[in-house]
């Protein structure tokens, strides 16, 4: 039976569900998280590696040849050196579409939060309501969520305008919504000169990754007004330090990646890791990447 190890199941793992399925396809164990030293010792001699967010680079793969494959407990895969995996015929697996629903679901939480502020609002809160029938939002990454987002957004008579078929007009939204993967190409996509063309007084969403804004601009957007408020899941740094400037700002509302962790979600997600390895196990590429 192939060796396995999980190295960073913090957000699926809270006592709440069965690893079940992966127990009966391969000799695993799972760790909450794990240092840099950590994962040396628990890498030796493991030939199948799950991971959330831990980063597997090709000094990794060169450190532990026995190496075979790596599962990702996510759809995106930025953090895993996928050209030295190919090279050295280490099978790539992550997990499409698991979290449609919930992301979606979070993105327009977050933007109720900003429009509507039901966790906050009290009696002296003067902070008029927002209505978003009759609004726009524009929306970055058209995929499954990108699609979700609009879909929930049309249900409240907001127009919806993806970027991919209008740039321009999805910029210039009341509201625009990030629900795109992170490239090298797209880092830091949401700058100065980007958020200069969104109009004034506009609404940013971000639920897909921290490091497509520019953190230090849209600060200074959120405090010179040009934007009324960011709702935010991600962040560059997670967990956020002191240096973060967008802590403490009160339009912006920051939740702690959190929006694919109902329960329903993560056992999805065991169902799909043990999917992709039984798949790898038979010769199958069912969500291989390479």
């Amino acid at each position: 039976m192939i060796k396995g190890v999980f190295l960073d199941c913090t957000d699926i793992s809270r006592g709440d569900i069965s690893w079940e399925p992966m127990e009966k396809l391969c000799d695993y164990n799972y760790y909450l998280e794990s240092t840099e030293e950590e994962a040396k010792a628990r890498l030796r001699n493991t030939e199948a590696v799950f991971v959330d967010s831990f980063p597997i680079d090709r000094k990794i793969m060169d450190d532990n040849p026995q190496l075979k494959y790596i599962g990702i407990a996510a759809t995106g895969f930025n953090h895993i050196d996928i050209k030295a995996a190919e090279e050295k015929g280490i099978a790539v697996t992550n997990i499409p579409a698991y979290s449609t629903d919930a992301v979606a679901q979070h993105a327009i939480s977050l933007l109720l939060q900003i429009t509507n502020r039901p966790g906050t609002y009290d009696d002296v809160d003067t902070t008029p309501l927002m209505l978003l029938n009759g609004k726009s939002i524009g929306i970055v990454g058209y995929g499954n969520i990108g699609r979700k987002v609009g879909e929930i957004a049309s249900s409240l008579g907001m127009k919806v305008i993806p970027y991919s078929a209008d740039p321009e007009g999805a910029i210039s939204a009341d509201v625009l919504s990030l629900n795109c993967p992170l490239t090298e190409e797209n880092r830091h996509m949401v700058d100065r000169a980007f958020i200069s063309r969104m109009k004034d007084g506009a609404i940013l969403i971000n639920t897909a990754r921290g490091a497509l804004v520019d953190e230090q601009a849209l600060a200074e957007a959120l405090k010179s007004g040009k934007l009324k408020a960011a709702g935010l899941d991600v962040l560059e740094k997670e967990p956020p330090d002191e240096t973060c400037p967008l802590l403490n700002l009160e339009n912006c509302v920051i939740t702690p990646h959190i929006a694919f962790t109902p329960k329903e979600t993560r056992e999805k997600i065991i169902e799909l890791l043990a999917e992709n390895l039984r798949s790898f196990l038979e010769g199958g590429r069912f969500n291989r990447l390479v």
